[in-house]
């Protein structure tokens, strides 16, 4: 494919964000007074900007300031209206989650916070019970750590509750799943099956599948799974979406399947999506595919674009899966499992970059990182257009290019200075580390767990780290994560984890606005509330700067609104 193909995506990705907004200078549509409103201005030094008002008008924010500054701006046909104090906050920006998984987990088998074995088991007979002969179980959210034994569960185990189902049930995160024997039946997979790279199928002492699959593997299965109905995406998304809003989310950064797109598109064409989203499309796919998908929905909609390209490295900590440069410490034997060859990657990642696709890969393990970082300094060695002989050139500065690395939970110190270099952003989960911690030294072993989860080592470095959920693996909330970057400590507050990373409030919830928007091209647009910059904004029943450290996990929504518009009211608060 020839580059002018694809111009429209280096043009978008290069300048989207570089647009000074227009202010508009008409009698604002709503004035808000008396309110602790956090500006997101100084965040970045530590020194946030709080005023007591702020105007809006055509789904803009117009002005902030004093109460009697923006009362003043005040035409017969605004609104106004007293805030009596609470505090009021840009909207925060999820960059990493799958609105689809939670939707389909929420309408199939839901095994988040299973306690044991036997409540897994009790979740799925219940479902089982429920469904018609024969039908697919699917799901999951299970997580082995969280029970006494930390077993993985087997296809016995399910066969035991499932009847005539053929079931595959994901962990929580995602990268290893188990199956009963129907569905390994249906599969073909056996004791003597080989798997693809990045994959494993667990064996037992007598040879034969344990039930559990591994990254990859887990696709021979999957195949198998009848898509769901229109309908019935639908209703998942719609559940997913009024999960994310009502969280104070305005802003996401979807990685999701095409048919969710397709959703996404039909909500916005009647008025009903709640939300802004960047759609991610899948670094494998076909350059036809990655063309025609790009260009289906205007890429300059700020309710809803395809976004960068996701590739994934490699696994999970929680399952082993994440390539690690030297085995786990828990099991000498096992360094994770890489998806890709470097050079294949590398190739792949120039073709793309040629087209001017922005690329994230999903990275958690230190191989993994190193891997990408790899395959990113080789498109710095591309050139747009033919040059003279002996020029050298560069793909893009890299304020522009915007690579990025999803999870970055583990990596290795040198290459955190390699992010800085290349300009690649950390997009990263904090909320993760409170399920982690509970066994992530015991994996890594104290040398690398020292720097693991360095969100402060990263911002130390000068790299622009940009936080989200990854919901449905973690729950949607991102109190939770603000919670985990400034106390590093578990819910209880009775353990710390490596507490030199821990991040001030004002850096984690510049990452959670600013560094989100800038992370999708959007800081002009998004992550503050200035003028011209959109209105969007949440009504918290806490003020995020002040409150007890230990009571941001507390912290409730009490509106959410985008564009000027109220998507989300907690009826519970009036």
């Amino acid at each position: 494919m020839s580059r002018s193909i694809f111009a429209v995506a280096a043009v978008f990705t290069a300048s989207c964000g570089a647009q000074t907004p227009a202010v508009n200078t008409a009698p604002p549509d709503l004035i808000l007074f008396h309110g602790t409103v956090l500006t997101g201005e100084g965040l970045k030094e530590g020194r946030p900007r709080i005023v007591s008002a702020i105007a809006v008008a055509g789904g803009k924010v117009q002005a902030t300031g004093t109460n009697t500054e923006i009362k003043n701006l005040a035409g017969p046909q605004t609104r106004l209206r007293d805030l009596n104090g609470a505090f009021l906050m840009p909207g925060l920006n999820d960059a990493h989650l799958h609105l689809g998984s939670a939707g389909q987990t929420k309408l199939n088998v839901d095994l988040t916070g299973s306690a044991s074995l036997d409540e897994m088991l009790q979740r799925i007979q219940t479902k089982a019970a429920q469904s018609p002969a024969g039908h697919w179980l699917t799901g999951g959210g299970w997580d082995h750590t969280l029970w006494v034994n930390k077993t993985l569960p087997s296809r016995q185990d399910l066969d035991r509750v499932t009847g005539d189902h053929p079931t595959l049930l994901e962990r929580i995160d995602g990268h290893i799943a188990v199956a009963n024997s129907a569905a390994l039946k249906a599969a073909g997979i056996t004791g003597k099956s080989s798997a693809p790279q990045g994959g494993a199928i667990d064996l037992d002492a007598s040879g034969n599948p344990t039930g559990i699959l591994r990254d990859t593997e887990m696709e021979a299965v999957e195949k198998l799974i009848p898509l769901p109905t229109h309908e019935e995406r639908r209703r998942g998304l719609e559940l997913a979406i009024e999960d994310a809003v009502s969280h104070g989310l305005t802003s996401v950064q979807d990685n999701s399947d095409w048919q969710d797109f397709l959703v996404y598109d039909e909500l916005e064409k009647e008025n009903k999506l709640r939300v802004r989203i960047t759609e991610w499309l899948p670094f494998d796919a076909s350059m036809t595919e990655l063309h025609d998908h790009f260009l289906f929905h205007d890429p300059h909609d700020p309710m809803l674009h395809a976004g960068m390209l996701k590739g994934f490295m490699d696994g999970s900590l929680g399952s082993r899966t994440a390539a690690m440069k030297s085995p786990y410490a828990d099991e000498p034997g096992n360094s994770g499992l890489a998806r890709y060859d470097q050079k294949k990657l590398n190739e792949m990642a120039i073709q793309r970059a040629k087209a001017g696709f922005q690329i994230g890969f999903h990275a958690i393990g230190d191989k993994a990182a190193a891997m990408a970082l790899d395959a990113f300094s080789q498109t710095y060695n591309v050139c747009f257009e033919p040059q003279p002989a002996g020029t050298k050139c560069r793909y893009a500065v890299a304020e522009n290019k915007r690579d990025r690395i999803e999870h970055a939970q583990v990596v290795d110190p040198a290459d955190i200075e390699r992010f800085a270099r290349l300009g690649v952003i950390a997009s990263m989960q904090p909320n993760h580390l409170l399920t982690d911690m509970n066994w992530a030294e015991d994996r890594l072993g104290p040398k690398r767990a020292a720097y693991s989860y360095a969100w402060k080592a990263f911002l130390d470095a000068g790299v622009v780290v940009a936080f989200g959920t990854d919901y449905p693996v973690e729950p949607v909330t991102p109190f939770r994560g603000l919670y985990a970057a400034v106390t590093r400590a578990n819910e209880a507050g009775t353990k710390t984890y490596f507490p030199e990373n821990k991040l001030t409030r004002e850096q984690a919830l510049f990452a959670y606005t600013q560094g989100s928007a800038y992370a999708e091209f959007d800081e002009k647009h998004k992550g503050k509330l200035v003028p011209g910059y959109d209105a969007d904004y949440i009504l918290l029943d806490r003020n995020l700067l002040t409150c007890p450290a230990a009571e941001i996990l507390k912290t409730k929504t009490l509106e959410t609104v985008v564009g000027g518009k109220t998507v989300y009211t907690n009826k519970t608060s009036e």
